[in-house]
């Protein structure tokens, strides 16, 4: 019975091939098990992210490369006609694509993952757009496999791929505002203009980042409403961040009354001086007397605070104006408020004011 023969192929001869295929596919499934588990342990106590993506992806090795390895094995063993011999090449060959497009598949699922971790909490940039780069990755990934599977298989792609751009394009211009929002949300994502929690300022918008999606970003207005951008409108404007200010400008203006004596007048930038550098996280830049008001004498301060906050600058204030009160009072001298005076005088016209007539 060994000695029958199926494509001038004895029977022992088969029986020996399909052996050294299985055994092969069951050693190479194996050895990438234990890989796997070698690597994942040295993972965990080091902490290396290398050897969890190298073990992660050992350890995504499916029955298509074992099964290509087998096939390859029984091929080089059995002097099969060409025509058979080719379609075992056919499916070795589309095997190692599919493994290859598993192994692609599973480092861009890596490699998202840590990306996602290490922003976590840090720059509070939205997982959302993490998962729209992925999906998009693998979604090429596995079209460039599947047309080169079917290249594999003899079929002419060169009119799926031309019928496929021209349909790339069609739908392109019908969702073209949809697509413009989401490469808004990757431009985002990437160059990071304002992340989740930052306080920003567009046009006459102005609010709290709460949320960024792939079409729209969510703002908190400071009297609790939502506003809803569209990614692209606001990329498109200009965007105040006051997140990422490292300390915030302060001007503001005061008058005293003109009975202010001269000697009083230049104790005053003196005494906003003292106000300002008697407080915490502070910078004194300037006080001056300015000019001559309608009714007061005016002064500028400027100086910086070092903590950008806006309830920071709004202490900071308060104490600097309640300082200056009390220093004035004990001066003696007054702020300034709106005032007119009025000059009357008494006196008889002249009756004739021209007494030729």
């Amino acid at each position: 019975m060994t000695e029958q023969t199926i494509y001038g192929i004895t029977l022992l001869q088969w029986l020996a091939g399909l052996a050294a295929s299985i055994g092969v596919a069951a050693l190479l499934s194996l050895s990438m098990h234990l890989l796997d588990r070698r690597l994942t342990e040295r993972a965990a106590r080091r902490d290396t992210p290398l050897a969890e993506f190298l073990g992660g992806m050992f350890g995504g090795t499916s029955m298509p490369l074992a099964l290509a390895a087998g096939l390859f094995v029984a091929n080089a063993m059995l002097a099969l006609p060409a025509r058979a011999e080719r379609t075992l090449d056919n499916l070795a060959m589309i095997a190692l694509l599919l493994q290859a497009a598993i192994w692609i598949n599973h480092g861009i699922r890596t490699w998202l993952g840590h990306a996602v971790e290490r922003r976590r909490g840090v720059d509070g940039t939205g997982a959302t757009t993490m998962a729209m780069l992925g999906f998009i990755g693998r979604v090429a990934v596995w079209s460039v496999a599947l047309l080169m599977i079917l290249s594999n298989l003899g079929f002419d792609i060169t009119a799926l791929v031309a019928s496929l751009g021209i349909g790339g394009i069609a739908v392109a211009l019908a969702v073209q505002n949809i697509l413009g929002d989401i490469f808004a949300s990757v431009s985002i994502a990437l160059d990071k203009p304002f992340v989740i929690g930052d306080f920003i300022i567009v046009g006459d918008i102005l609010g709290t980042v709460e949320y960024i999606g792939l079409k729209t970003t969510r703002l908190r207005s400071l009297s609790g409403e939502q506003i809803i951008m569209s990614n692209n409108d606001l990329l498109n404007s200009r965007i105040h961040n006051f997140q990422r200010m490292p300390e915030r400008r302060v001007v503001f203006s005061f008058g005293v009354i003109y009975q202010t004596p001269v000697e009083k007048v230049e104790k005053i930038p003196g005494i906003v001086r003292e106000a300002v550098e008697n407080l915490p996280k502070t910078r004194f830049d300037r006080a001056h007397f300015r000019g001559f008001g309608e009714s007061s004498l005016d002064f500028e301060v400027v100086y910086f605070t070092l903590d950008p906050a806006f309830n920071f600058f709004m202490d900071t204030q308060q104490a600097i104006n309640l300082q200056m009160m009390r220093r004035f009072t004990q001066e003696g001298i007054d702020f300034a408020y709106p005032t007119r005076t009025l000059y009357t005088f008494s006196g008889q016209s002249p009756v004739n004011a021209h007494p030729g007539r």
